[in-house]
């Protein structure tokens, strides 16, 4: 088992077998794109860039090469981990502890990264497995029974689809959260269904499951569950 902890894969039932047409797909996928770009292109707080900037210090008192190249790492995923963060916690104060306590067990925890792997992927699995670690150990439901009142403490960037996004945010704030993770993985981060099993330590079938359930989910809360949409992206 890794410093970080890893979730022991849960037995889930078989996704249902409606099919959504591939218009509403294509179209869940491009909204969940935009969502997550706008969360991400977000300006990130500044304790979490102060902290970065506080180990990349730390690490120039050793090899000063290795430290600038971890530093120049950290800064770059931060957008996207704190977007991450984001999907899971759908509250931007608990999101932010998410990332600070993943940049410090990240620094901790360098010699174990593998130089020419994916860093952000790295980053991604620390940060998961310790907010499912912090679930069980408070015993707090996956489910957050007010994650749509959650998700509209996060503000998205001022732009046309301001409210469109904000739509499918909080209805994406009140799935369960392993069906939101899978879902963020694949269908906005474009992960294969086989790399998103592998950060998240579970079968490739129930990831297709998770995701499966979360886009019927979503296209029922959103409307489009009978291939009506309210926008046909360009």
């Amino acid at each position: 088992m890794s410093a970080d902890g890893a979730e022991p894969a849960l037995p889930e039932k078989p996704a249902r077998r409606a099919r959504l047409p591939a218009a509403v797909q294509d179209h869940l996928g491009s909204q969940l794109r935009d969502l997550f770009a706008a969360v991400s292109a977000d300006e990130q707080p500044q304790r979490l860039i102060e902290l970065v900037a506080r180990l990349t210090q730390l690490l120039d008192e050793g090899d000063a090469a290795s430290a600038s190249r971890f530093g120049d790492d950290l800064i770059a995923s931060l957008p996207a981990l704190r977007g991450f963060a984001l999907s899971l916690a759908v509250n931007a104060a608990r999101a932010d502890d998410l990332v600070q306590e993943t940049l410090l067990k990240a620094w901790a925890n360098r010699a174990r990264f593998q130089p020419g792997t994916n860093f952000t992927a790295w980053l991604f699995t620390i940060l998961r497995n310790h907010f499912y670690s912090e679930i069980r150990k408070h015993k707090r439901e996956v489910e957050d029974a007010d994650g749509v009142a959650a998700a509209q403490l996060v503000s998205l960037p001022d732009q046309i689809e301001r409210i469109e996004l904000q739509n499918v945010w909080s209805r994406l704030a009140a799935l369960p959260a392993s069906q939101r993770e899978a879902l963020i993985l694949v269908g906005a981060q474009g992960l294969t269904y086989e790399a998103a099993a592998e950060m998240i330590g579970c079968q490739v079938g129930t990831v297709k499951s998770r995701v499966s359930r979360a886009r019927l989910s979503l296209a029922d809360a959103l409307g489009f569950a009978d291939g009506r949409l309210s926008r046909l992206t360009a």
